[in-house]
């Protein structure tokens, strides 16, 4: 458990699992996602995760689910997993009502050192819906770059979301760590 700007960062527990999944839901989908700054509620109904999903990330020996909180509640989490000589990052939710205040920038840097220090990875890689341009900016000004090379969206999985268009596809961002 680390703090950091009055945050507690900490690997998230089974006990975090149905917190977790509440969190990504409300940053990313449905209304309370639009109290944020950025949101897929346009282009996807349905789930975002779902318990199995978080718990598998929990579990799994190559990934961390930072958990992020402030005065005892969760208020941030992300995945990253450990793929060699790079570490991908998902799974990146920050609470609609604090978002645009920082908090993301705070959780990402965090996350970049982390993988540094815990797996010596050299690159930092994502993925984002291609279509969600502000999103992207955002990242773009942290230093990841689009890289231009796309994945298919996972059509027909609901596990994922309803798609409500039909261009939808992943782009890969990379930053490099060091």
């Amino acid at each position: 458990m680390e703090t950091t700007a009055g945050l507690t960062f900490r690997d998230a527990t089974d006990a975090d699992v149905d917190t977790l999944v509440a969190l990504v839901e409300s940053a990313y989908r449905g209304d309370d996602s639009r109290a944020g700054w950025t949101t897929e509620a346009d282009i996807l109904e349905g789930q975002r995760t779902d318990p199995e999903g978080v718990l598998a990330v929990i579990k799994s020996p190559d990934s961390r689910l930072l958990t992020v909180e402030r005065d005892g509640r969760v208020v941030a989490c992300c995945q990253l997993e450990h793929r060699g000589d790079y570490a991908y990052f998902g799974m990146f939710a920050v609470s609609p009502t604090l978002q645009g205040g920082g908090l993301g920038k705070v959780v990402i840097a965090q996350a970049e050192r982390l993988a540094v220090e815990t797996w010596g990875v050299t690159e930092m890689h994502m993925t984002v819906i291609s279509v969600r341009e502000e999103l992207i900016a955002w990242y773009e000004r942290r230093g990841y770059r689009r890289t231009g090379r796309m994945t298919p969206f996972p059509y027909g999985d609901e596990r994922f979301g309803i798609p409500q268009r039909e261009d939808l596809r992943f782009e890969l961002l990379v930053k490099p760590l060091v």
